[in-house]
């Protein structure tokens, strides 16, 4: 028996132990949730993390930077960036699907981050210019984000929260809706761990490709999965099926063009392709299909994986010629090169013919204007269905590139319902009385769709702190106290 678990009588389960707080999920919101319930007076924390010790903190180790008010400028992002402003670019990329109360909440707290996160280990690169004109509104960590969760993990363990490696929950016990207890197998084994707290911070469902399935059909199958394999939503689920309320749809999600040669999980940001702007982009039957210089990218690149998600095999494809490189990230995977457009056609294997006339017509369309890929120029086309509203330059400089596009899952929005206590809802429109949730579980109260760069880490920041907070004073208020333990990082699975 591994070390540490006794048998309880009345449980089905070895009795592992008796806590304070139990996060399930060691991401971004489930650490913030962690560290706050520890300095919020909560003696015993416990994370239980699905994935190996190597590959732990989900989606968290894949980000790079926060969205953050601020009323002026600061060492980590430039000029200001105040709430209307903010509260605007969500109502913009989530067309109104936003609970707006949350959404200010969210905002105005995101002011407090970057201070809290630099005093648990986080460092931030100084104000940057050519980030995708995110210098002003963003805040970056240096190192990107698995250096930001190793600084949090790091912090837990000084703080004393315990933390278990491939332990993965199978279900959760309540009294009416009141958490008891969880069942994890751990090492290989179940065991039962009761608490008087529990915040679910475990992501979507977006490795779950059974349930894509249910929501997409069998397009599901040709989607990839930038993030984590290991976020299948499994709590999610247990709490819908026990009653918990729930919030957004299942086919609203963070998708994102990426290289259609990218793995099928776990790419992570580098799979981005960022070149939809400054090209044309043209389905299997070489026809185009949406605006691709409707906004700026990082208001706008999110909505390009749903958009390839509905064409023909689910594939799209990306054409750029010689005027636009350099003016984007380069992408992992060399592109398709050729001298002309109809030999790029044949590389990339779509109809020669239909690529052509798309390409022509498209330069036919061109106005003249000044080119300025750092603000909403004047460069676009007339008459031309649909139209490329800003960036529109001919395609007429060899050599010419194309890149093939896959619709990239990042994290799904239908969740939980939750209050400005991070207090998980009931179908009854009462919250739970222990149980927080915090992070991707949550999101579609923020996001019903669309997606803004950077305000997935400020949504799991804001609310994994108030819902540590907010379950350290529930224990507080439980008697017995429980059972505290030394703290520290436990990979049992080893």
């Amino acid at each position: 028996m591994p070390d540490g678990i006794v048998t309880a009588a009345n449980d089905a389960l070895p009795h592992y132990a008796d806590v304070d707080v139990l996060v399930i999920g060691g991401g971004n919101a489930g650490l913030a949730a962690a560290l706050s319930a520890r300095a919020g007076g909560a003696a015993s924390v416990l994370v239980v993390e699905s994935a190996p010790r190597d590959f732990r903190a989900g989606n968290s180790r894949h980000t790079r930077d926060l969205r953050c008010m601020h009323n002026e400028p600061t060492k980590v992002m430039s000029g200001k960036y105040g709430a209307d402003e903010f509260y605007n670019d969500i109502l913009s990329v989530t067309g109104g699907k936003t609970d707006e109360a949350l959404a200010r909440m969210t905002i105005r707290k995101s002011a407090e981050c970057p201070a809290w996160m630099a005093g648990h280990g986080v460092r931030f690169q100084h104000a940057l210019e050519g980030t995708l004109q995110l210098g002003r509104t963003n805040a970056f960590f240096l190192g990107g984000g698995k250096a930001m969760m190793n600084a949090y993990y790091d912090a837990a363990e000084q703080a004393g929260v315990r933390v278990l490696y491939d332990a993965e929950v199978t279900n959760l016990r309540f009294a009416g809706s009141r958490f008891q207890s969880a069942d994890v197998l751990l090492a290989g084994r179940g065991v039962s761990v009761t608490a008087r707290a529990m915040v679910a911070a475990s992501g979507g469902f977006e490795a779950n490709l059974d349930w894509l399935k249910e929501a997409w059909g069998p397009a599901a199958d040709n989607f990839l999965v930038r993030g984590t394999p290991y976020n299948k939503g499994k709590v999610l689920r247990l709490l819908l099926d026990h009653g918990a309320a729930s919030v957004g749809e299942a086919k609203a999600a963070h998708m994102v063009a990426i290289d259609a040669r990218a793995p099928k999980f776990d790419g992570g940001i580098v799979t981005r392709l960022d070149c939809v702007s400054l090209g044309v982009v043209v389905n299997n039957l070489g026809l185009r299909f949406y605006d691709e210089g409707e906004d700026f990218w990082p208001k706008r690149y999110a909505i390009w994986g749903r958009l390839v998600a509905e064409q023909p095999d689910q594939i799209a494809h990306c054409i750029i010629d010689s005027k636009a490189t350099g003016k984007f990230m380069p992408s992992v995977f060399p592109p398709d090169r050729a001298d002309s457009i109809e030999e790029l056609a044949k590389k990339m294997r779509l109809p020669v013919s239909a690529v052509k006339s798309t390409i022509d017509a498209y330069n036919q369309a061109v106005q003249p204007g000044t080119f300025n890929h750092d603000k909403l120029d004047d460069c676009h086309t007339s008459g031309l269905q649909p139209a490329k509203s800003h960036w529109a330059l001919r395609i007429d400089q060899p050599p010419y590139f194309g890149y093939g596009l896959r619709p990239g899952l990042t994290f799904t929005y239908l969740g939980l319902k939750v209050d400005q206590r991070a207090r998980v809802l009931m179908a009854t429109g009462l919250p739970a009385e222990n149980i927080f949730a915090a992070g991707e579980i949550m999101v579609g109260n923020v996001l019903g769709k669309g997606y803004a760069a950077g305000v997935g880490v400020t949504i799991g920041t804001v609310f994994g702190r108030i819902a540590g907070e907010e379950a350290a004073k529930m224990t507080k208020a439980s008697i017995p106290a429980a059972r505290t333990f030394k703290g520290g990082i436990e990979n049992v699975a080893a």
